[in-house]
């Protein structure tokens, strides 16, 4: 069979051939359909996350896949050997059944993201009915997501930031009340985060960036004095696109309501509640309430779309 195949750290992929899954006990191949390009799989390859592979060569893949079982079972599944392939090997218990009417790819593509701003939203910032969500980064298609969700979620108000003007312009559709532009200057920024604040802080910020457009809505907080009161920003850190580190102010700290926490594999929920917001946000996308853009491309030329800026589409392998 044939996968994209990594075999060195900063190289892209190959399309090329590799042997049939091994199966271990109560595994079983199932016939993949469509498999989702990430920003994780990128950074994986590149050598700059984590989770890079530690032995190579190896079949790329890190997110959940779409395929067939042996029964003809449409599921959304992982395996361990990677899922940019024809064929790769998993069990039942890594599968979630694809809805009825759900196309495959759409399936594919709207897992990761769904499930990520489900877990930052709900698991990490614990987001109650009417408070207030910034979403940094939302012009991309987990930003994108994230205004979906948080709306559906119960938000009173979602304030969407982003670098792509077109993009932004498009965001009041999928349920932004506001749009504030992040490539002005740091006080025009500082400037348009504070007036779409309005007169109390952001309860809940999803940030896609970290960086510059972090610091800077970071120094939108404080008071500069001794008055007691309570306050309370929750700053959920789920991706590093513009950067990996940013400066931390201790007074900005001690003088706000400002608590940071990250939203990833080292302090996700439990298994069924994994499975349950898939299946909320697979639901949610078959019924039309949920929205995304795709571009379908063979796996074949995994190699020349691995670099590129999909402008908030997700690009699907189909192998």
């Amino acid at each position: 069979m044939r996968a994209a195949v990594l075999r060195a750290l900063g190289e892209r992929p190959r399309y090329e051939e590799v042997r049939e899954p091994l199966l271990g006990e109560g595994e079983e191949v199932v016939q993949v359909t469509a498999c989702p390009l990430t920003n994780l799989d990128r950074d994986r390859a590149a050598g700059t996350h984590f989770a890079a592979p530690a032995v190579l060569p190896a079949v790329c893949g890190s997110a959940l896949a779409a395929g067939r079982l042996p029964d003809g079972t449409r599921v959304l599944f992982r395996s361990p050997g990677g899922t940019m392939a024809e064929r790769a090997a998993t069990r039942r218990a890594w599968c979630l059944p694809i809805p009825d009417g759900l196309d495959d790819a759409l399936a594919a593509a709207v897992q990761n993201p769904g499930v990520a701003a489900w877990n930052a939203l709900k698991w990490r910032a614990k987001l109650r009915p009417g408070e207030s969500v910034l979403v940094l980064g939302a012009t991309g298609v987990a930003g994108r997501i994230a205004v979906q969700l948080a709306k559906h979620l119960g938000a009173g108000k979602v304030v969407a930031a982003g670098r792509n003007p077109r993009a932004l312009a498009g965001l009041p559709a999928l349920g932004a009340d506001a749009t504030v532009r992040l490539d002005q200057s740091d006080d025009a920024l500082r400037k348009d985060l504070r007036d779409a604040a309005g007169d109390e802080d952001f309860d809940v910020v999803l940030d896609y960036l970290w960086g510059r457009a972090t610091e800077v809505f970071i120094s939108t907080l404080g008071f500069a004095d001794m008055e007691l009161r309570f306050s309370r920003t929750r700053l959920v850190q789920i991706g590093a696109m513009a950067a990996p580190a940013l400066r931390l102010s201790a007074q900005t700290l001690r003088s706000s309501g400002l608590e940071i926490m990250g939203s990833g594999t080292g302090n996700a929920p439990p298994a069924e509640v994994l499975a349950h917001e898939l299946s909320q946000t697979l639901a949610l996308l078959s019924e039309g309430r949920l929205r995304m853009e795709i571009e379908r491309v063979p796996l074949a030329r995994v190699r020349h779309v691995w670099n590129l800026d999909q402008q908030g589409r997700r690009t699907v392998l189909i192998p």
